[in-house]
């Protein structure tokens, strides 16, 4: 990473902060700092799990709890234990508290209006499209890929959505029965892995390797969940199994794949693959395709850094 590209982010950081006042002691002058103000708007009208908010946020423990005893202090937020879960604790906004969010959003609203107010029509759409993009580049800047047990929850998870899509999908529906199976001990090292792309904690999209001979691999169970597509998570998901192939060895990579997923196609083939004559009986599949690795880079970094 050079360092005027550096030297540009940590610039827009700086005036993104200041001109949204998060300098400011008090944020949008209700006499608190940002983080109480944030932490108070995401409780919601329907209360949150403190761990929840603790992952969508991205805060420590520590951190996390004097935010909200501060909240607590001020009788904007009450903290108790999960009526379904007692050992979990919630969140939830006393009356002045959904006062108080109420107005944080006339406010906010009101910064958002003086900011693009200022600017000339052509310019504001400009900005408000830039604001769009950096959002989702942001969002996949955050999203962590790491292996997963398949029966774990994160792992059964994303599985059991994959399915379910496929059901959706497919003409003649989905019967896993019926398809060539990956069971969880094919997916778990040495036989095979898993992985599990997380956004804020959460899982948004997984894909599997079946490792089937000592130099080739087969693609399965890829898969991005709705609410992430349009991140680059499939492309980023298939260059990480591809990078977990060459380490273990693998000279090629194999999948199957239906017709309806017109996407997951245009992925494969415009990442290199080459449609072959089928090399298995996959009742669901209507191309197959394979694509040759190369060796690994001694530079590269670690897929686990």
């Amino acid at each position: 990473m050079d360092q005027a590209t550096i030297e540009t982010v940590r610039r827009f950081n700086r005036t993104v902060t200041e001109r949204i006042g998060a300098l400011d002691a008090t944020y949008l002058g209700r006499g608190r700092p940002l983080g109480e103000t944030r932490l108070l708007w995401e409780v919601g009208e329907d209360g949150a799990d403190v761990r929840d908010l603790r992952r969508r946020l991205g805060l420590d423990a520590g951190y996390a709890s004097r935010l909200l005893r501060a909240l607590e202090s001020r009788d904007l937020v009450v903290v108790e234990p999960n009526p379904c879960d007692r050992r979990v604790r919630r969140a939830r906004l006393t009356p002045a508290g959904a006062t108080e969010r109420g107005e944080l959003d006339r406010l906010s609203d009101r910064l958002v209006r003086d900011i693009l107010e200022s600017l000339d029509g052509s310019r504001r759409a400009r900005l408000v499209a830039a604001m769009e993009v950096v959002e989702r580049l942001l969002q996949a800047s955050a999203v962590t890929v790491e292996p997963a047990d398949p029966e774990g929850a994160d792992g059964s998870w994303c599985l059991a959505h994959y399915f379910a899509e496929l059901a959706q999908r497919f003409e003649s529906g989905f019967d896993p029965g019926r398809s060539i199976p990956a069971t969880a001990a094919e997916l778990r090292p040495p036989a095979g892995v898993l992985l599990v792309a997380r956004l804020h904690g959460e899982p948004v999209a997984c894909g599997a390797l079946k490792f089937t001979t000592r130099s080739s691999a087969e693609l399965k169970r890829m898969w991005v969940s709705p609410r992430a597509r349009g991140l680059g998570l499939g492309r980023r998901m298939l260059v990480e199994l591809e990078q977990r192939a060459t380490e273990a060895g693998m000279v090629t990579v194999r999948l199957e794949t239906n017709g309806a997923l017109v996407e997951a196609i245009a992925l494969y083939r415009s990442s290199g693959y080459v449609e072959v004559e089928p090399f298995n009986d996959e009742p669901y599949a209507h191309h197959w395709f394979e694509k040759r690795l190369g060796p690994a880079s001694p530079s590269a970094p670690s897929s686990d850094a």
